[in-house]
């Protein structure tokens, strides 16, 4: 008795490779559908009102947040239930994260969403609080980061990484890249830090 030759539906899901290929391809359209018209919405590609690039100090502030791997346990995306608006802020949007490459959105919140904390406590409190959290919270379960205040910033490295980052579209002009090294100089890398974490979340009011 000659053998059953599958065909039409039984012919793709008795081979693993044809499966794989068409799986793969339908995701690869799925994917583009999804994402490719983000890139021309406006909402997501164009900054909202009053979002400024980061400042030298800030941009350096910003690269020790991510070193020191802050976005662990901190993320930076406040979303549309209540609980979240009444504890942290608005909403979060899109296009105040346009100058971000990459993005600190994150998803673990071992410690409270940072994306509004701009402007909501002083310098010296988040002073006080990333030399040691347990002076001003006790029951916090963060690290301290004492070697922060006597680390000095480097001035050299930050005009590169402002050059880097206009290359994909942040608008840094010639004059602020020629001073970056002017305005991290006698800074410690505690200082940007708190530079970068007073700036979030406030080009929206």
């Amino acid at each position: 008795m000659a053998a059953h030759a599958p065909s039409g539906h039984e012919k793709i899901e008795t081979s693993n490779f044809l499966m794989i290929v068409l799986i793969l391809i339908v995701l690869s359209i799925g994917g583009l559908v999804e994402i490719v018209p983000l890139f021309f919405q406006r909402s997501t590609t164009q900054p909202v009102a009053g979002l400024e690039p980061y400042s030298a100090l800030q941009l350096a502030g910003r690269d020790i947040y991510i070193r020191e791997g802050c976005y662990n346990c901190h993320s930076q995306m406040i979303r549309t239930f209540r609980s979240e608006v009444l504890r942290y802020g608005p909403v979060s949007l899109a296009g105040e994260f346009v100058y971000d490459h990459p993005f600190q959105w994150g998803s673990k919140r071992t410690g409270p969403d940072l994306h509004r904390v701009g402007g909501k406590y002083s310098d010296e409190w988040h002073r006080v609080h990333l030399l040691d959290p347990r002076d001003l919270v006790p029951e916090s379960n963060m690290p301290a980061y004492p070697w922060l205040a006597g680390a000095a910033l480097d001035p050299t490295s930050i005009a590169p990484r402002m050059k880097a980052l206009r290359l994909v579209g942040v608008p840094y002009s010639d004059d602020a890249i020629g001073r970056a090294a002017d305005d991290v100089k006698g800074h410690t890398e505690l200082d940007a830090l708190i530079a970068y974490l007073q700036v979030l979340g406030t080009a929206r009011k």
